[in-house]
């Protein structure tokens, strides 16, 4: 008897999308078991033959983890007529790869990719606190009074919203480091313009235990070994649960 997974899981596993997204495009009637529209909570094997926007699904891949360097100007979505560039024309790539969090498009520097819609999940769970790391340089010097507002937490009025306490240390007259631990659209150029500045360049060369390294804008790695399982194991996945 084949193993059974619920619908949403089995999409996510073969790199469509977050098991988020999968119950939306099961609801709008975009997936089909058999012929038939899915159900949520449905149970499959693969012996079942899915499709999704009418394609065949062929199946689940292997994990695959990209380390990449978004330029700046580079847009984070996979479609938008509007958008100059695109992330997904930047990769080129064998295996269908999506974001794990986005960057603003006048930022730079890493984001990771991947085909493993629960690993995406993972990341984005705000509860779950993992830490980002960012260089950045603004207009004008830098006081303690502004260090000690960004450390503390910052009400944004536009969000309706405290950002968490985070680490911030000065590395130069105009650039300091910051680690966060939450993803609020646009988070670092807000907490600056309520202090009275204005971020002039943004990078991003940490994500929990991935770093950029060496990598130039537009070039990307394969995350493997040890890293890999460490960031696997940070985010309380098995990589050998499927």
């Amino acid at each position: 008897m084949q193993e059974q997974t619920r619908l949403n899981k089995y999409l996510a596993q073969c790199g469509v999308c977050s098991r988020r997204e999968a119950d939306r495009l099961i609801e709008q009637g975009r997936v089909l078991v058999n012929g038939i529209p899915g159900t949520t909570g449905q149970q499959v094997s693969t012996a079942d033959r899915i499709h999704v926007n009418g394609k065949l699904l062929q199946g689940v891949e292997s994990k695959k983890v990209l380390a990449f360097y978004k330029p700046v100007g580079v847009t984070c979505t996979e479609k938008d007529r509007h958008a100059e560039k695109i992330i997904t024309d930047m990769i080129d790539y064998p295996v269908r790869v999506t974001y794990a969090g986005r960057l603003d498009k006048d930022s730079e520097g890493l984001i990771l990719l991947t085909n493993d819609g629960d690993l995406i999940d993972a990341m984005m769970r705000g509860a779950n606190r993992h830490e980002k790391e960012y260089q950045v340089r603004v207009n004008k010097e830098i006081t303690e009074d502004f260090l000690s507002k960004m450390r503390e937490g910052i009400f944004l009025k536009d969000l309706e919203v405290t950002t968490r306490p985070c680490e911030v240390e000065q590395t130069g007259k105009l650039t300091f480091k910051i680690i966060l631990t939450q993803g609020l659209n646009r988070q670092i150029r807000r907490m600056c313009q309520a202090c009275g500045y204005q971020v002039k360049t943004l990078k991003r060369v940490r994500v929990m235990n991935i770093l950029l390294g060496s990598l130039k804008p537009g070039e990307y790695r394969e995350i493997g070994g040890e890293e890999l399982k460490q960031l696997y194991s940070d985010c309380r996945l098995r990589l050998d649960r499927i």
